[in-house]
């Protein structure tokens, strides 16, 4: 029966790898061989060379990293740029103040003198991309250490990079693929002048809220408009009243055809980080110990930051893009857990592994290279997993006091002065101290500080043992019998760290103040925290980490080698990726059905007064009691917000542009449903779902809304 079920088991999985067609993160320079006929069976009009082409204009030139997290796409001949309001959340704040908030209020600059610089942003095309492999393992071997392996790969990743920075004005990157297996290198093109075009109100563009973050459906108007900027010879260029607007070699032309269900999409961005190949023993310690474990952490500081946010202006506005970065992941963790568990995940990566068991058996070479994996797998991971909560407890929960991190930027340039050096980069290090301080303490409240401080120590003492705890927890249990409130108190009331004031005077001296530092109760926390983590923890974490990641290149070997009945996708690692699949909607529990698409009438729907996520604007309100849509209407004169699709996506594919088969623009890509976030790890085609702003609502708002519909006059409208 054992065996059976078993069987089962792994036939399902394999039905469902065979199935998955909309499974995937695909790179550009590879859709011809493997790609190309499947997506034009689903509705491609384009070739592969359309859409990746070294050779001529092709979507790629239009795609670009946006900021280094996010993606946008290039909408005019003008160098307008379109990307979500949450990945140009962080420029919107940094123009705002209690007087004049355009996180609230939104902004629209009515002429290019308008536009506002945000200086550290940049927008980067890819220019080609090229396997490397050979070169980058040319005399590397099985029998070399990791250290000897990592020195001969870096060489001649430095090598082949330098080719290219040296003889060019392109930059160029190389990353792995497959854990190590194989390596692609990256030229691209980085512009430096970024200005912001126009943002709608909050609203709009976050309209929902924390509350609908990672759910459908979904009513959130997620964009914002940028320009790039180049100098007269249209290169990259930093910021200049001289800069002109860059002239894209393609632009998207924009759609209002809308999209209907099972047509084909594509998501064309820039993916962060995915883990689809990962062993039984991973899927375990992730679902069961650590996402738990983060949530827990992140929910506390969560609550904290919430009351503090809602009884000030001003702490509102300095921790609103903090508060949306820690929601954002700690939501996704959750509906990790819950999609992984209704996946049955585990026992489907057991089942797998049991396949690959069989296949190794009855191999003598590939039992040479691969029969003792699994048991290797396990023996790391049962010390591997004890370790992970330390890191976990200490990153999330440690670090997750601002002060603390802050003083930890702090601490090699103390260590250096301590130990007498004198060095050129030790100057360097201090005037980039000097340099961030003023935006730390624009964005810092010491009394919501201190209140996490005390809730993070509390956690820390309660889910750790004490021999994995550091000194200062015994201290606080001797002076202060385990009141973390009132140790929080007493190092608030004594530190620097929280004084802007204070920490000026001490940076302008450094040389001589930095012995005020050593004695300082925050500096004090930090540092016993750092001392443990760093010296008890990390060592052994390192370790088997490598071990680990030498597992996982050798299982990811063996698992093209033996189970050749699909196709393998790369894991996402922020480079440039192709998804497709089709627009439907999903079940996402038993006796519930959601459609594919909004409405503003359901954004009306929601609408509460009494909660600031889901007010509705009097301008939005008048036009929809209108029925003022204008050209951006669908055939049943409804405005449509945003409709869901089968694309595989992850972070990074924020702002992505979503193209019909056309390889026209129809959507902007922004969120995944919360019960498919565990697509970073095994893809449930039932459910996952990735959410797109219909590009007719971002028309609509830019026009009838702002009255900025000049900037529709640069874009090419597909009627």
């Amino acid at each position: 029966m054992k065996k059976t079920i078993l069987f089962l088991l792994a036939f399902n999985f394999f039905t469902l790898n065979i199935l998955r067609a909309d499974e995937g993160m695909w790179l550009p320079m590879l859709l011809k061989s493997l790609n190309e006929s499947d997506m034009q069976s689903k509705g491609l009009k384009l070739s592969a060379e359309d859409i990746y082409s070294i050779n001529k204009s092709s979507l790629k030139d239009a795609v670009v990293q946006f900021g280094g997290g996010c993606t946008g796409e290039i909408i005019s001949d003008k160098g307008l740029l379109l990307t979500n309001h949450h990945c140009g959340y962080g420029q919107i704040q940094a123009h705002s103040t209690v007087e004049n908030d355009l996180l609230t209020n939104g902004f629209w600059a009515m002429n290019q003198s308008q536009e506002l610089s945000n200086p550290g942003l940049t927008a980067t095309f890819i220019v080609r991309m090229e396997d490397v492999t050979a070169k980058v393992l040319n005399g590397v071997t099985d029998n070399m250490n990791d250290a000897e392996r990592d020195k001969k790969i870096n060489e001649a990743i430095g090598v082949l990079t330098k080719e290219v920075t040296s003889s060019s004005k392109f930059g160029a990157f190389i990353r792995p693929f497959y854990y190590g297996n194989e390596y692609y290198m990256f030229v691209t093109e980085t512009f430096r002048d970024v200005r912001l075009v126009g943002a709608p109100p909050s609203s709009i563009g976050k309209f929902g809220g924390d509350t609908d973050n990672w759910m459908w459906p979904r009513h959130t108007g997620d964009f914002s408009i940028f320009r790039i900027y180049a100098n007269k010879n249209n290169e990259p260029a930093d910021y200049s009243a001289d800069n002109v607007p860059y002239k894209p070699k393609h632009v998207i032309p924009v759609s209002l055809k809308g999209a209907e269900e099972n047509d084909f999409t594509m998501v064309y961005g820039f993916p962060g980080r995915t883990t689809e190949y990962l062993s039984s023993y991973a899927v375990n310690m992730i679902m069961n110990e650590s996402d738990p474990a983060k949530v827990k952490i992140r929910e506390t500081r969560l609550r904290i930051l919430d009351e503090d946010m809602k009884g000030s202006d001003k702490v509102r506005i300095q921790y609103s893009a903090k508060y949306a970065g820690l929601a954002n992941y700690w939501k996704k963790w959750a509906g990790e857990v819950n999609g992984l568990k209704k996946l049955d995940a585990l026992n489907k990566k057991k089942a797998f592994e049991q396949e690959f068991q069989q296949k190794v058996n009855s191999d003598n070479a590939a039992k040479e290279k691969y029969s003792n994996l699994f048991s290797d797998f396990e023996k790391n991971y049962a010390q591997y997993s004890i370790l992970n909560k330390q890191r976990d407890y200490y990153v999330e929960g440690i670090l997750g006091i601002e002060a603390v991190n802050y003083a930890l930027t702090f601490n090699e340039t103390i260590d250096a002065l301590v130990a007498g050096k004198t060095t050129t980069d030790l100057a360097k290090n201090i005037e980039k101290l000097k340099a961030d301080l003023p935006a730390f303490f624009k964005d810092y409240n010491a009394a919501t500080d201190e209140k996490i401080c005390a809730a993070m120590l509390k956690m820390v003492s309660e889910n750790l043992d004490k021999s994995q705890q550091a000194d200062v927890f015994a201290e606080i249990e001797k002076k202060h019998k385990g009141d973390f409130s009132k140790f929080a108190r007493e190092v608030y009331s004594k530190t620097i760290f929280t004084s802007e004031v204070k920490m000026i005077a001490v940076l302008n001296d450094l040389g001589k103040s930095y012995k005020k530092l050593l004695k300082d109760p925050v500096y004090l926390l930090m540092k016993s925290s750092y001392n443990k983590f760093y010296k008890d923890v990390r060592p052994d974490y390192n370790a088997l980490d490598a071990k680990i990641a030498l597992l996982n290149r050798t299982y990811m070997k063996g698992m093209r080698e033996l189970m050749t009945n699909k196709k393998y996708y790369p894991d996402a690692n922020s480079t440039l990726r192709v998804a497709y699949g089709k627009v439907k909607g999903y079940n996402p529990k038993d006796g519930v059905f959601y459609n594919y698409y909004t409405t503003l009438n359901g954004l009306i729907e929601k609408e509460n007064p009494l909660v600031d996520e889901f007010i509705v604007s009097p301008k939005l309100k008048d036009l929809y009691l209108k029925k003022d849509y204008g050209q951006y209407a669908d055939k049943n004169g409804e405005l449509r917000v945003a409709f869901c699709a089968s694309n595989h996506t992850t972070g990074g594919n924020s702002g992505s542009p979503v193209f019909n088969g056309e390889g026209q623009l129809i959507g902007t890509n922004f969120d995944r449903n919360w019960e498919g976030t565990m697509s970073d790890i095994m893809y449930n085609p039932d459910q996952v779902r990735n959410i797109v702003l219909d590009v007719r609502y971002t028309l609509f708002v830019i026009d009838k809304y702002a009255g900025a519909g000049y900037l529709l006059n640069e874009m090419k409208i597909v009627k």
